[in-house]
């Protein structure tokens, strides 16, 4: 997720400064999480310093040749027009990784550092293959743990985040405290370390770039629409990474209904438009989830109702 500038937490009514909700190009990109029965938390989004440029994070790779397909769809972007083209396109489905989860509490005692270290050895695992099969460049992220997130992270204040993406450094940044994963049984610890994981994968594309760069030229609704859109694309690859390690996790139904609730939950307010209403979330991930393709995950030629 990622936080407007000055870059999927559990506290609720997190309103950030003014100075922070200006529609400036990124530098890190953040999630906020909301337990379920949890009051919602104010959606976040794009934390960064604030850059005249457009970075691209170290070791990116040029976007790969590929089209967007435009559907049938009313309101729907021909792919000529789409703001960002999908590099994704023709790279076929993620194969089936084998990813058991290990207990993020063992007798009592915290195991958050072994179960993140665990997921992120996984997605790198699942996606390097996906990337060398598609002959895109990969190149995994670092990851930095914290006990709990230091006061400038990313070169921002207090970014009030569970877990955030730093794109200057492609550093995965995960605190090992706080309502996001202590103690907790469901699947939103994995699919928040997923979603983060999905911007490292737009930024290897040349998805972020393209992005940062018509936002920039973008204005009020525009830029916001074009937020959502990368928002939603990263809960959709989350989505992809949880459909090729389902079979190999020990969850009933149940489990993912909850995941989707706890989604639903955590759409937009009305007045914070950032990552896209509860149902439009719950879309994109089932999406990614149901079709195993990061192809379908092409937001940038959707609608604005699948994107609002």
């Amino acid at each position: 997720m990622r936080l407007p500038l000055p870059g999927t937490g559990f506290l609720p009514s997190l309103r950030r400064p003014a100075a922070l909700v200006r529609w400036v190009l990124p530098a890190a990109v953040c999630l906020a999480v909301l337990p379920p029965g949890a009051a919602q938390a104010a959606a976040p989004g794009t934390v960064q310093a604030v850059s005249g440029t457009v970075r691209v994070a170290p070791g990116a790779a040029q976007a790969a040749s590929g089209t967007v397909r435009a559907e049938a769809s009313a309101g729907r972007p021909a792919a000529e027009n789409a703001p960002v083209r999908n590099p994704f396109a023709g790279t076929g489905r993620l194969a089936a990784t084998s990813c058991p989860e290990p207990p993020i509490t063992e007798g009592g005692i915290p195991r958050t550092r072994e179960y993140l270290a665990a997921a992120v050895k996984c997605l790198d695992r699942a996606w390097s293959a996906h990337f060398s099969r598609a002959g895109l460049r990969f190149r995994a992220p670092a990851v930095r743990f914290h006990e709990e997130l230091p006061e400038y992270v990313c070169g921002v204040k207090n970014p009030h985040v569970d877990a955030l993406y730093c794109i200057e450094r492609a550093t995965l940044v995960f605190p090992l405290t706080g309502m996001w994963i202590e103690d907790r049984t469901d699947l939103y610890p994995l699919r928040t370390a997923a979603h983060e994981y999905g911007h490292h994968l737009q930024s290897l594309t040349g998805i972020r770039r393209a992005y940062e760069a018509r936002a920039g030229r973008g204005r009020g609704s525009e830029a916001a629409e074009l937020k959502r859109r990368y928002e939603l694309q990263a809960d959709c690859l989350a989505g992809v990474f949880l459909g090729g390690v389902r079979h190999s996790l020990a969850r009933t139904g149940r489990d993912w209904e909850a995941l989707s609730d706890t989604l639903r939950a955590r759409g937009d307010d009305p007045g914070y438009r950032t990552h896209g209403t509860g149902a439009n979330r719950v879309r994109w991930f089932r999406r990614g989830l149901d079709t195993v393709s990061p192809a379908a995950c092409d937001t940038w030629s959707a609608p604005p109702s699948r994107v609002s």
